[in-house]
């Protein structure tokens, strides 16, 4: 195109100018004027008298070359350009184009974006922080500009000691307790059966990966004046990675891009489009020709692939400690969760599936579905107005044994043990989470003062009061505008969750309408299961519902907390939390509720039936019993709500990735795709989602509230929770890894308000768990026939031959002729006898239609909803003192650990002193060489 090549690196040096220089040895403005004129046409912003570094020409011809700026102490210093650089660093896009300064962080822009003003102002400030920028445009699209920033060993260690980072200064020293002979004998010959075992197959192999090695060293606040203290066997890499993009991005958010006390930091330039992207690398490509046994891992982007997303290592532990250096430790505390949440997984799911296993055991010896399979003179009322015909209570044969699956002599053991199991899961991993926390250095790490938002001040500007803590002045909400919000806010959240009820509402009328509609089918099969073909299909609507009402709950949750305007981002995420969570947990179990508590429970009897509007009937529950329904509602929406998830959080992201290489390839080739840059194939990756892990937290709680609070009614729910997380842990590792722009590493000492809403959750189980042994199951009905009404009554006996007669005792006799006209058969039921019957049964405590009080409830009715009540009360005092006295028992921090903790505090004081010591002793014999001597010296 006509342009002059800029061919500065002629004398093979690099010239950095520090700014406030004027005058030096060499005459820098004539040969920066000569420059200026030169590359007018490359675009190249000079920002006073800084130094120019000029790569040599590539084959790609890029629009902008990289402008290399540094602040240092000294002067001005030469480097010489013919350095031993490694040429894979040239080619790997991680350094810039002089292979020596490693990339930090990533800025994207387009040409075409009028915001320029802002951008020059911000990279001139970002300049005159320290850093040092470089610019290149994108090989497939000359509109998108990438600005690459690296931070040098003076920036970074200025920012490390502001910031407190924690860097490793000695190796740990463990201190080992006296042991006795005898013990020391028993551990040899334990040791030496150990050896004879097959190795933990859970385990990573560190022999063949030797990258997941940790230092294990005592870390304190870096300090430049103590940096003699800091164990730096390289400046280069002292700092990881995801160490230098945090200080990199901390420098970014308090950079001005504007005169004015508000116009700072890079979120702000992101929000207003000045800048469309941002993020740091990944360290390379997941993907290697070598084995990674044999050559070992290319990077640590690799290591991760191989040894956690890869599906070869579903059964292995998580490489914790290599999440947490390569992510940071907020995603890294999430991956700790949720480990230790499928882990914890294991005992409820075995325990589920022996409850499941003993049903299967003793269902040939249940006597209450041997009377129901042999009740073939038993003719049981229609179910729905007129289409419905008689039927034999032998008929839900089939539906009486799935029931005795679930709902069976374990099932009241394994609801205590749920109940039990999510209090100690609770407390475990506040231990757990100690541990980590003490390890990754999060003991004493605080959150550091908020920004606030911009949209807070942008609305409050006017009103300023003075801030506690820094002093400032900033934006204040009157308390009469907060409240008011509020109200708005929980009106809106009252209005939704009046929406689900409505859609419930709905999925009930569906329900008796098209039991009526399936009764009257030409399919004999569907016919004659019209019932469980009602459920089945209602669920499915249902679950339709669900997912079409989420993506109305995002939308109005984001504009109610943006109503609200909360001060920081922290209480913006928490209040949105809070919402997303109100609304899905709402939408996910509205139903659920309806079917376990109400579904059976409010229709009336035989010719006085309750009905909706005066016009339909409400639904009835299975001859066989409620359970059976709420088994089946649980079953499909839990085994769709996470198939679906899954593919949402792995397939989508796959089919855009896949769309985007597509037309790479198509327009450029496969050769020319794989030659890209490492910042052009992080930019084609798809963004974290904007509410970074909450998608993820959201769906385990949700999953987590299945597998609590309904597991009476389905205890294979915890089975199929642990199979889901085996596989959603490596869907996400392969998500975050292969899939996803490099996150921002950030910190945190915990998962946040999530523990508030498992416990709230593990509280609410227990109460919901009572209900349904109470009211769903036929426990407490058969309880009180054993001990009060059957052949054992009075004997203190409640074995099967007590239960000899129930079902016939759980049975109310009916008068057909007593049939509404609108709820009148269109059948006689003459199939069954040869003429018209005259009576038929049930489900009810009511007296007969020829006492005294017809269809009155009788007295074991009462006696029924007495132990149901007494049940509930004594079931939820009983477990809830077991959960408190288990908080109370567990401690939240292991005693080994505390003892760690005081032990490293001391031997920190001791080594501090140690090495302070040792340095004014070499003062002290250095002065002495030197002939200089102090009276009263120390030491």
């Amino acid at each position: 195109e006509g342009r002059e090549d800029l061919q500065v690196n002629r004398l093979e040096t690099q010239i950095w100018i520090k700014p406030d220089i004027q005058k030096t040895d060499v005459d820098f403005s004539e040969i920066l004027n000569a420059i200026q004129e030169i590359a007018k046409d490359v675009n190249i912003f000079f920002d006073e008298l800084e130094g120019v570094n000029s790569p040599s020409k590539d084959d790609d011809s890029l629009l902008h070359h990289g402008n290399l700026t540094s602040t240092s102490d000294d002067a001005s210093r030469l480097e010489v350009v013919g350095e031993e650089v490694p040429d894979k660093n040239k080619t790997s896009g991680l350094y810039f184009r002089d292979g020596k300064c490693r990339i930090d962080y990533i800025l994207v822009y387009r040409k075409s974006n009028p915001q320029t003003e802002k951008r020059e102002v911000f990279e001139r400030n970002i300049r005159a922080e320290g850093l040092q920028m470089e610019k290149e445009s994108s090989l497939t699209n000359s509109d998108i500009i990438f600005v690459k920033l690296h931070a040098p060993w003076e920036v970074l260690g200025k920012y490390a000691e502001l910031m407190n980072v924690r860097m490793p200064f000695r190796r740990k020293i463990y201190y080992l307790h006296r042991r006795y002979k005898f013990m020391n004998r028993i551990e040899k010959q334990i040791s030496r059966f150990r050896g004879w075992l097959p190795r933990k197959p859970m385990k990573l192999d560190k022999e063949t990966l030797p990258d997941l090695e940790e230092n294990d060293c005592y870390t304190a606040p870096f300090s430049q004046q103590r940096i003699h203290h800091f164990i730096i066997h390289n400046k280069d890499t002292f700092f990881n990675n995801a160490t230098r993009s945090r200080i990199v991005h901390h420098i970014l958010q308090r950079v001005k891009y504007e005169e004015g006390k508000n116009k700072i930091g890079l979120n702000r330039l992101l929000s207003n489009g000045s800048y469309e992207a941002a993020f740091p690398l990944h360290e390379g490509s997941y993907r290697s020709k070598n084995s990674i046994k044999t050559h070992g891992a290319e990077n640590h982007r690799h290591l991760l692939y191989e040894c956690w997303a890869s599906w070869g290592v579903w059964y292995k532990y998580q490489p914790l400690d290599l999440v947490r250096r390569y992510f940071g430790e907020k995603i890294g505390l999430y991956f700790a969760w949720l480990g230790w949440y499928t882990g914890m997984l294991f005992p409820a799911a075995f325990i589920g599936l022996f409850v499941f296993l003993y049903g299967v055991t003793t269902l040939n010896h249940c006597q209450v579905s041997k009377e129901v399979c042999q009740a073939t003179d038993i003719i049981m009322c229609p179910i729905c107005d007129k289409y419905c015909p008689f039927m034999r209570l032998s008929d839900s044969c089939i539906y009486a044994k799935v029931t005795h699956l679930f709902d069976n002599g374990a099932t009241v053991f394994f609801a205590v043990f749920m109940a039990v199991w999510a209090t100690v899961f609770l407390e475990f991993w506040k231990r757990r989470r100690a541990v980590i926390a003490y390890d990754w250095d999060l003991i004493d790490w605080e959150e550091e003062e908020e920004e606030i938002r911009p949209q807070f001040e942008a609305k409050y500007s006017k009103k300023e009061r003075m801030n506690p803590i820094s002093g400032k002045p900033e934006p204040y909400q009157a308390f009469a505008d907060k409240c008011s919000r509020l109200i708005v806010s929980a009106s809106g959240i009252f209005f939704m969750i009046c929406v689900v009820i409505a859609a419930v509402f709905g999925i009930v009328i569906y329900r008796v309408v098209t039991v009526s509609t399936f009764a009257a089918f030409k399919w004999a099969l569907i016919r004659n299961n019209s019932q469980v073909a009602t459920t089945g299909t209602a669920v499915c609507i249902n679950f339709c519902i669900i997912m079409l009402l989420n993506v109305l709950y995002e939308k109005v949750a984001l504009f109610l907390t943006n109503l609200e305007q909360p001060r920081t981002e922290s209480e913006w995420e928490n209040s949105f939390t809070l919402k997303m969570f109100l609304f899905q947990f709402v939408n996910l179990n509205s139903s659920t509720f309806y079917i376990a508590f109400f579904l059976g429970r409010f229709t009336g009897h035989p010719g006085a039936y309750l009905r909706l509007i005066n016009r339909w009937r409400l639904e009835e529950c299975h001859p066989s019993g409620c359970l059976i329904d709420l088994c089946m509602q649980m079953g499909i929406i839990m085994v769709l709500k996470q198939t679906w998830n899954n593919f949402m959080e792995l397939g989508y992201p796959l089919i855009q990735n896949w769309w985007t290489r597509r037309k790479l390839r198509q327009e450029y080739g496969t050769q020319r795709k794989t030659s890209f840059p490492q910042w052009e194939k992080d930019y084609n990756l798809q963004p974290m989602n904007a509410y970074g892990l909450f998608d993820e937290y959201l769906e385990m709680i949700l999953q987590f509230g299945f597998t609590t609070i309904f597991v009476a009614a389905f205890p294979l729910a915890p089975l199929l929770a642990l199979l889901n997380n085996i596989i959603e842990i490596r869907l996400d590792a392969y998500k975050f890894v292969t899939q996803w722009r490099r996150p921002l590493a950030s910190r945190a000492k915990d998962i946040g308000i999530w523990y508030g809403i498992l416990e709230g959750i593990g509280i609410l189980s227990v109460i919901t768990n009572a209900f349904v042994i109470a009211v769903t199951s036929d426990f407490i009905p058969r309880l009180v026939y054993a001990y009060k009404y059957g052949p054992c009554a009075g004997q203190g006996e409640a074995g099967q031959k007590c239960m000899v007669g129930y079902v016939n005792a759980s049975l109310s006799v009916f008068l057909v002729s007593d049939f509404e006209n609108r709820s009148e058969p269109t059948s006689n039921g003459s199939e069954f006898s040869g003429s018209p019957l005259k009576y038929c049964r049930y489900r009810d405590y009511r007296d007969p239609p020829h006492s005294p009080v017809p269809y009155g409830y009788t007295l074991q009715f009462w006696h029924v909803l007495a132990a149901r009540l007494a049940f509930i009360i004594v079931f939820e005092h009983l477990v809830f003192c077991i959960k408190h006295l288990i908080s109370y028992l567990i401690p939240d921090l292991p005693k080994d650990l505390r003892d760690r903790m005081r032990r490293e505090k001391y031997l920190i004081q001791e080594m501090m002193y140690e090495a302070e010591l040792e340095r004014l002793q070499k003062e002290r014999k250095e002065r002495k060489k030197n002939g200089k001597s102090y009276h009263n010296e120390w030491p």
